[in-house]
């Protein structure tokens, strides 16, 4: 008879487990049941058990303050989902100037980045390499839309906190428009 090498989890705990195909620990979360009964399950991976760990202690602390963050979902999802819902009440001139200029230049720069791994010190360095090639103004209003995705995104609990309002508008073109 073999013995067992390591304690059994108790109800409610946590599962972390090798996964041969993908050479990698995997940690599972249960999270209830959701409205039509299916099981929730958040599931993360790292190389080592430390790591894994680290990762469900995150989970957690997200689940318990109330966020339901999406692992894909990035700064351009973001500036999406609010010229989709947010730019009610604006001209449609207002929210093409948005759509033209602004966000496409929000998503040259922070586009691809994950929103919950977005700090201040990339807000400030998207800005600041904005400032050259724009007028300070313009290099404003890109900080204020950049403001208000992220602010409906917390609405959403999608994120913890808005580090794009910690930042500070850097000065644009000196001569205004080119």
């Amino acid at each position: 008879m073999t013995q067992a090498t390591g304690k059994r989890r108790g109800h409610g705990e946590d599962s972390v487990y090798w996964d041969e195909s993908k050479s990698r620990y995997v940690g599972a979360v249960s999270l209830g049941f959701s409205g039509s009964g299916a099981l929730v399950r958040k599931k993360v991976s790292g190389r080592t058990k430390a790591e894994v760990r680290d990762k469900l202690r995150e989970l957690h602390h997200q689940v318990d303050s109330g966020l339901r963050p999406r692992r894909r979902y990035t700064v351009g999802d973001a500036l999406e989902d609010w010229l989709a819902h947010g730019v009610d009440g604006l001209s449609a001139r207002t929210v093409t100037l948005y759509r033209g200029t602004i966000v496409k230049a929000l998503d040259e720069e922070l586009g691809a980045v994950r929103l919950t791994e977005l700090t201040a010190s990339d807000v400030q360095r998207a800005l600041a390499a904005m400032a050259p090639r724009l007028s300070t103004r313009t290099v404003q209003i890109a900080h204020n839309v950049l403001v208000r995705a992220i602010r409906q995104a917390e609405r959403d609990d999608l994120v913890g906190r808005n580090v794009a309002a910690l930042v500070d508008t850097p000065k644009g073109q000196a001569s205004g428009r080119p």
